[in-house]
């Protein structure tokens, strides 16, 4: 999923591709789709349709939505999917992510805490939040909440499901994903519920399968990054990260959402290319 960073993109596919492996492009649709046009990959698919996305809304589930299900109609039936986004590098060979995979066959790797939780109040999902495309319950919907005046009690809408969030990237099973796409079609209700709360990209997949029979299969998700600043986003990756992943084989963190291996690596961009070849460098050596 990605909006800007086509030269950081095409080396992700270069550093990952393999027989085995596809690449499913969504470009947001408010960006000039000829800028990734130099993109190329024996096994690269930009989707058939495109979302106009707005951080911090539904739009963001559809765009993923997309993926999920142009991936699964593919023919070679993959094993597991991995939401990246434009800003994401691994920093591990693919070779390596395929046997780690393969190794951990059956595991699902999104972050996952029920809800309240740091960093995930309830009003992050009982606060209405009207999404862009209806300016004006938009604008009215902002003016609520900032008065308290925009509550809903999830359990009316959601009945038995309890609430999970997480981060927005993962990399789950065909099984799994399968799961979310045929929810999705059969419970409209959750679906509706979902396009009225801010940032559901963080709510929607994690609740749907903290659901489900994958709950007990899960653990934390593959992605660096870097909270430690205060603020929206997590902070570009820098030198002292580039040290910090060569400081380590295994680059591994315990926190919130437990213990676990790291495999790729946000935030990069184009204009990171000299980061990129040091952590290219450093994949060569670790292997």
């Amino acid at each position: 999923m990605a909006h800007k960073n086509p030269k950081l993109i095409q080396k992700t596919i270069d550093h990952l591709s393999s027989p085995d492996s596809a690449f499913f492009i969504h470009i947001d649709k408010k960006v000039d789709i000829s800028l990734f046009e130099s993109i190329q990959g024996e096994h690269v698919f930009f989707t058939d349709r495109r979302e106009l996305v707005y951080w911090g809304e539904f739009s963001m589930v559809q765009a993923t939505l997309i993926l999920i299900r142009q991936a699964l109609a593919d023919m070679r039936n993959y094993d597991y999917f991995v939401l990246l986004c434009g800003s994401a590098y691994p920093i591990r060979s693919g070779d390596y992510i395929r046997r780690f995979l393969e190794t951990h066959r059956g595991t699902e790797f999104m972050t996952l805490v029920k809800m309240p939780n740091a960093g995930y109040p309830l009003s992050r999902i009982n606060t209405l939040r009207i999404p862009s495309n209806r300016p004006v319950g938009h604008l009215v919907s902002r003016v609520l909440a900032k008065c308290g005046m925009a509550q809903r009690d999830f359990r009316k809408h959601l009945g038995n499901l309890e609430p999970y969030a997480g981060h927005q990237w993962w990399a789950l099973s065909k099984e799994a994903c399968q799961h979310i796409s045929d929810y999705e079609k059969r419970n409209k209700n959750v679906v509706k519920f979902f396009e009225n709360v801010f940032a559901p990209d963080e709510l929607f997949f994690q609740t749907i399968l903290g659901n489900s029979q994958f709950r007990s299969r899960m653990r934390r998700n593959l992605f660096y990054q870097d909270w430690s600043v205060p603020g929206a986003h997590p902070a570009m990756i820098s030198q002292k990260h580039v040290a910090f992943f060569q400081s380590q084989d295994e680059v591994c963190l315990q926190d919130l959402h437990g213990p676990g291996e790291l495999l790729f690596a946000r935030k990069l961009s184009d204009e990171s290319m000299g980061l990129v070849r040091e952590l290219d460098e450093m994949v060569k050596r670790k292997e």
